[in-house]
């Protein structure tokens, strides 16, 4: 379990995981050298790593999709299939009424369409429904920020590659790597980051911190579901909400140290004005989690669209 502090430097390292340890004790009121021994605890304990996440719309993976399965038979070699799956980032057994729930990631509407297609045939599935967001509006493992136009050279993808590796890497230690003065090391992981190519934040490691218990849910809203998705994600234990088409207007997740708290998170999720339908299903078993994309068989040029979210 974190304490308080601990709690506060996490968050702080999620929306910006190379953030000075001046900065970091200033925002808790202790020491720079308390707030080194802190972090240093938390990666060292493998509580949170801190890592640089690719956009997914630099390589081309734009479209997000939430799919619901319904299964004839055993859930569990179904859910095997899924985990073979390149474009499938999150699987997981639930409690209610689908057994399973993935998350894709993909290039297009054509390719959810032909993804949906292969999980459809798999052996067992008996249906399955999709939910296409349309905005990601809140996400605990990344920040949620526009990709502007700028163009990657092959410099820039051995710099990215090296900060998913350790997104706390230092400047001369990047610079040895990739063969840069550490200035212009500097100079072009600021750029990437300011791009919103990379962003570099805390991945935490929910049994290590006590978050061991998850839900996710589905929403149908009256009037305007970004705005009312702008409200929830700022809930207590909403960890990822997104607005989009389908059987429903919004879906999102939750997590809490007991079942107690995430009973609370959901009843607070229930009580947001204008919400007409809620659907909530629990995670018994995640069999899959991808938080990141890999940039290790990635083309080494390419300039990204501006725009792409």
């Amino acid at each position: 379990m974190l304490d308080a502090v601990d709690a506060a430097l996490v968050r702080a390292l999620q929306g910006d995981g190379r953030a000075t340890y001046q900065a970091l004790a200033d925002g808790v009121g202790l020491s720079r050298t308390a707030v080194r021994a802190r972090v240093r605890h938390l990666i060292g304990a493998g509580a949170i790593r801190i890592v640089g996440v690719l956009h997914a719309g630099v390589m081309g993976m734009e479209v997000f999709g939430h799919i619901s399965f319904r299964i004839s038979g055993p859930v569990r070699p179904v859910m095997e299939a899924l985990t073979r799956r390149e474009a499938v980032t999150f699987a997981a057994l639930t409690a209610g009424r689908f057994p399973a729930v993935a998350h894709v990631r993909v290039g297009g509407d054509a390719a959810l369409a032909a993804e949906l297609t292969v999980l459809r045939g798999l052996p067992g599935v008996a249906g399955a429904e999709v939910f296409r967001a349309g905005a990601i509006v809140k996400d605990a493992y990344s920040s949620v920020r526009a990709l502007r136009e700028v163009s990657i050279d092959p410099l820039d993808w051995r710099l990215i590659r090296h900060l998913q590796r350790d997104g706390r890497a230092s400047y001369a230690e990047l610079a040895r790597n990739v063969g840069l003065s550490q200035a212009a090391a500097r100079s072009r992981v600021v750029r990437l980051i300011d791009a919103g190519v990379v962003h570099v934040t805390a991945l935490i490691e929910p049994s290590a911190v006590g978050a061991n218990e998850h839900l996710g849910f589905g929403l149908r809203c009256r009037g305007d579901a970004e705005a009312i998705a702008t409200r929830l994600a700022a809930l207590p234990g909403v960890s990822f909400v997104t607005t989009g088409f389908g059987r429903y207007d919004i879906v999102g997740s939750a997590t809490a140290t007991d079942r107690p708290t995430l009973v609370e998170a959901l009843e607070a999720v229930r009580g947001c004005p204008d919400i007409s339908y809620v659907e909530s299903w629990e995670h018994l078993s995640v069999v899959k989690e991808r938080h990141q994309v890999d940039a290790a068989g990635a083309r080494e040029t390419g300039t990204p669209r501006e725009g792409d979210t």
